[in-house]
């Protein structure tokens, strides 16, 4: 059944505009990551890359929300939620992603992190009725998955990947996925997307840093020496911001929509790992990132069902 707004009126639903705007914001950004992290990889340990990337993004956001006049300090109802998405959305996935690109390369590592959508899309179909698929969604969902599986399939162990590293990536979108899940769920009063943001990266950053001083001690951060710029790109600008703009989308268009934003990252990835990091783009990779596009335009600006499935 909808949702009726308090005035009695269906609710109206978020722009085309607004969803690809807010599409490309997280999609480049968060692309952008997998660059920033393989810089680091090797020489940084995964759990202290998850500890500084949550703590300089959660320092950006509390000192964003400061400049507006609000508190950073979490209010009654919010610590939950916070700690949930600190480690689903947070730490935990950080930390698999950081660990699976000490083997593999930048794109692969992202194409098969774009298996978030769509068990995100499938989930949502059984919890939310505004998300049921329609034949256009399904058909997009469908074909996301064959450009993914385009993507993967021919060179899935290039970059000597190993059983583990390919677990950890597969697990880091199970991980995205229950995030997503959960953030819809939230009522009103816990749900503000900027308080969502600034929560999740201080819980995760709190959580992370803790968990690699116990593990590994005050030897884990001595590396950040010499990768401060790409640490700093990666704590502010692909995290703090994308995540704003993510959580802004999750709660306006849904987890199925906003999840999207895998469809497009392994591309961004792709396209980064080749110009900087020289990785190699081979044509049917080409052809899988156009069909992933295609996917995705058919499921963003798809009509979601209002009435009862």
């Amino acid at each position: 059944m909808a949702t009726i707004a308090p005035d009695g009126q269906l609710p109206a639903g978020p722009s085309s505009g607004f969803i690809a705007v807010n599409l490309i914001v997280c999609s480049v950004l968060w692309g952008s990551s997998y660059l920033f992290i393989k810089l680091m990889t090797g020489e940084v340990p995964a759990l202290a890359i998850a500890a500084s990337r949550g703590l300089l993004g959660g320092a950006t956001l509390a000192l964003w929300s400061l400049a507006r006049g609000h508190s950073p300090l979490p209010r009654r109802g919010e610590i939950l939620p916070w700690i949930v998405l600190g480690t689903t959305n947070g730490w935990l996935p950080n930390v698999l992603v950081s660990y699976a690109l000490i083997e593999l390369s930048s794109g692969p590592a992202a194409m098969i992190q774009a298996a978030s959508p769509l068990i995100t899309a499938l989930a949502a179909h059984l919890a939310f009725a505004e998300e049921r698929l329609t034949g256009r969604r399904l058909g997009g969902i469908l074909l996301g998955f064959a450009g993914v599986a385009l993507l993967i399939g021919p060179r899935l162990f290039e970059g000597g990947g190993t059983a583990f590293s390919l677990v950890a990536m597969f697990g880091s979108a199970l991980s995205y996925a229950a995030a997503n899940l959960y953030v819809r769920t939230l009522p009103a009063a816990a749900g503000n997307p900027a308080r969502l943001a600034l929560g999740q990266q201080m819980f995760s950053g709190a959580i992370a840093t803790t968990l690699a001083l116990a593990v590994l001690g005050p030897v884990a951060f001595r590396p950040f020496g010499g990768h401060l710029p790409a640490m700093l790109a990666l704590g502010v600008f692909a995290t703090a911001i994308p995540v704003v703009a993510f959580m802004r989308l999750i709660r306006a268009a849904g987890p199925t929509r906003a999840a999207m934003t895998g469809y497009l990252v392994p591309t961004v990835a792709v396209v980064l790992g080749v110009i900087v990091l020289h990785e190699r783009l081979a044509l049917h990779q080409l052809l899988g990132g156009c069909i992933i596009l295609t996917g995705v335009f058919m499921v963003t600006m798809a009509p979601r069902r209002t009435g009862a499935a």
